[in-house]
């Protein structure tokens, strides 16, 4: 960001077109959401631009508005959805068959939901064993498939009369992949696309696809795709911004809550075991060793980079971390975390902290696709480009610059967003510092 960006913001006029990859509960409930609160049906709970505050200047002034209030986020009524996927319903008979939300509040947005037809997807079964889906583009070689992609996009745009869009990963987990020389840079990465490399995932060619026509681009699930060299050189290029990964909603965000607060009092851990049970799709793909690792991967990271074990190696350097998943149909979405920490306190004498967190795990991504989907245009209208790390919040694996790593603690991402958004409307940084209020 450069200073000149402040209070350069475009307005946010005309529609904003949401464009989804993959129909599945997520998606959904993301869509039927919305329009339950344009319909007065519900409440956008969970959503940050929708219900959070941002506190500005010193606290004795009072002023606490509304984040929609304070910088110009796109209104609920002027978002349109377009979706791929690998299967051919539409959002009605989706979000009926993902089973989160009740059938009385389907059927009173039915209307809007079977208006939601998927494009058909980009598809490899070899990045996503567990699914074989019908509603496949058929193409000469992964540049041909982008460049339908492409198209598809432009002609969205131009039906549905949006002026500006957003393109978000809300897929299924592909299988582990660590980046290859095809994704070093954008010469190379499009030199794969027309090979049919094989270390280019369907992911990549939507993120390709998006960047490639300026459009701000999130990733939802935790596998390798703008996270390259290759396609943060093109969001630079293109002057687009880009986030991810993989949505922070049930047992990780708890870890992002509960390590600073151990940090914070400087109690020990020696083990920390996780295991999930979830019934969904997301389930049944990590059922698959090679995703379950993708999915492993975004989720062991977070504690090292919380604790920090080379600063205090007495209380963090041989922790003993474990993560599981188990696909139980049964479950359906309402996924299961259940997480035991043996921690150790003064003079080393041991206790237990025991969480079971029975979550709906579309319920609370759903409000994540959104703040995503606006804080994205708003960093686009405000000239925002490559990676915008202010929104980590929303990630279990937030993308940094490759010399930084990344900050997994709740509670500093947050201010980390919020003074992001001071800064873009020239406020002054919240430090919290609070020694002005007093007399030396």
């Amino acid at each position: 960001m450069s200073r000149q960006a402040v209070g350069a913001i475009a307005p946010a006029e005309g529609k904003l077109g949401v464009l989804l990859v993959g129909m599945g509960a997520v998606s959904t409930t993301f869509i039927a959401g919305v329009e339950a609160v344009k319909k007065g049906l519900g409440s956008p709970i969970g959503s940050l631009t929708q219900m959070g505050t941002i506190r500005l200047g010193k606290r004795t002034e009072n002023r606490v508005p509304r984040i929609a209030e304070f910088v110009p986020l796109a209104s609920l009524e002027d978002l349109v959805f377009g979706c791929w996927d690998i299967f051919a319903e539409d959002a009605f008979t989706a979000a009926s068959r993902a089973g989160v939300l009740e059938k009385e509040l389907l059927r009173q947005l039915e209307p809007e939901l079977r208006a939601v037809k998927p494009m058909r997807g980009v598809f490899d079964s070899r990045y996503v064993k567990r699914l074989h889906g019908e509603h496949i583009k058929q193409g000469a070689n992964k540049m041909d498939l982008a460049r339908q992609l492409m198209d598809e996009i432009q002609d969205f745009k131009s039906r549905h009369r949006a002026q500006r869009l957003v393109m978000i990963w809300c897929g299924s987990t592909e299988v582990f992949i660590s980046p290859q020389d095809v994704h070093q840079t954008v010469e190379s990465l499009e030199a794969g696309l027309e090979n049919n490399d094989s270390e280019i995932p369907s992911s990549m060619i939507y993120t390709y696809a998006a960047l490639k026509l300026g459009i701000p681009y999130a990733n939802g699930a935790p596998n390798l795709s703008a996270d390259i060299p290759a396609l943060c050189q093109l969001a630079q290029q293109n002057e687009v911004p880009i986030c991810g990964k993989d949505f922070k909603t049930g047992q990780t965000w708890m870890k992002t809550i509960l390590a600073p607060g151990l940090k914070a009092r400087l109690l020990g851990l020696s083990g920390w075991f996780s295991t999930n049970i979830l019934g969904n799709r997301d389930g049944e793909v990590l059922d698959d060793p090679e995703s379950f690792k993708t999915k492993e991967e975004s989720k062991l990271s977070v504690l090292e980079q919380i604790l920090q074990p080379q600063v205090y190696p007495e209380l963090y350097g041989d922790i003993y971390h474990k993560v599981r998943i188990n696909y139980y149909p049964p479950r359906r979405d309402n996924k299961e975390g259940w997480d035991n920490l043996d921690i150790f306190g003064w003079l080393g004498y041991e206790m237990q902290i025991k969480i079971d967190f029975l979550c709906r795990d579309s319920i609370l991504a759903a409000p994540l696709v959104l703040d995503l989907a606006l804080f994205l245009d708003l960093a686009s209208r405000a000239g925002m480009s490559g990676i915008q790390e202010w929104l980590s919040f929303y990630f279990k694996s937030p993308m940094t610059l490759p010399e930084l790593y990344p900050e997994h603690d709740l509670f500093i991402q947050l201010m980390k967003l919020k003074n992001t958004l001071r800064y873009m409307r020239g406020e002054d940084q919240i430090t919290h510092l609070g020694l002005d209020y007093h007399e030396f």
